[in-house]
């Protein structure tokens, strides 16, 4: 087995661990439609997946299997946009540059049959995504797998893909090369406690420094607007505390922060913070 996968899997764990992290499953709040033990098992059935990237195995290949086990396991979709952002990380790593630049070496092998997994990963779960920009509704992620013929011929790489979601905060982590996983890491490195608790401040730091995507699609700008200030408030796990429940009455799940976490812990633990 591999360390790198495992410790992407550890990853996924600790970040649905953290508390509170607010509006998202923790290890005491559960959401209406998904469970705290839903991520347990999502975590679990993404192994493989993990392993194939690990292994220096596409990209594409490595994240479809990984979401399609996520799935399997959990029965819903519980970590679609971590491992969108763990799989080039895992592949980096696994290269032995587990940086900005080795990711960016990660998206610059991409290909065309790359971009057809990652949209055939659609397949398997259900995404909230933006409605795609003008002109690009034959790209729509939400097509699948039927969207294969148009990204042949276009000739279009799941680096392109990414480039052309400019809207989303992982497609933006993949385009600028991890800026924001790379921050949260070394924030975490430096905090000191539990782990836990150092994944729950990486994320209201995260989620204070920028609008959370998926609180933007389902709620929309003002309502993303209002969580990032709100987030600038919190002083602390205590006072998030209030919060984390406020947020999960209101339905206002930012989950987008949560990828990034769980991104910036695998860093972590590839740098050796112990949990």
């Amino acid at each position: 087995m591999s360390d790198h996968a495992a410790n992407a899997e550890l990853a996924l764990l600790l970040e649905v661990a953290g508390t509170p992290k607010p509006g998202n499953v923790d290890r005491q709040r559960d959401l209406p439609n998904l469970r705290f033990e839903q991520f347990l098992a999502g975590a679990v059935g993404a192994r493989e997946g993990l392993e194939r990237a690990a292994a220096g195995e596409p990209v594409g290949e490595a994240f479809e299997t990984a979401v399609a086990g996520m799935s399997e396991r959990s029965g819903d979709n519980t970590q679609f946009g971590c491992l969108l952002l763990l799989v080039p990380l895992v592949r980096a790593a696994a290269a032995g540059d587990l940086s900005r630049a080795g990711v960016r070496g990660v998206r610059a092998e991409t290909t065309v049959a790359d971009a057809v997994r990652f949209y055939r990963a659609f397949d398997h779960v259900d995404v909230a995504v933006a409605d795609p920009p003008e002109g690009m509704d034959e790209l729509d992620v939400r097509r699948g797998g039927d969207a294969a013929a148009t990204l042949r011929d276009r000739g279009l790489t799941l680096a392109d893909v990414m480039a052309r979601s400019e809207g989303d905060a992982n497609a933006r982590e993949w385009a600028e090369g991890f800026p924001r996983t790379f921050r949260a890491a070394e924030a975490i490195l430096a905090d000191e406690g539990p782990v836990t608790d150092r994944a729950a401040r990486a994320f209201l730091d995260l989620l204070a420094e920028s609008e959370d995507t998926l609180v933007r699609i389902n709620h929309g700008e003002s309502v993303a607007t209002e969580i990032r200030e709100g987030a600038r408030e919190i002083g602390s796990l205590a006072e998030a505390e209030a919060w984390a429940d406020e947020l999960v009455e209101r339905g206002i799940n930012p989950g987008t922060t949560a990828d990034l976490t769980a991104a910036a812990l695998f860093v972590a633990l590839e740098r050796g913070v112990e949990p």
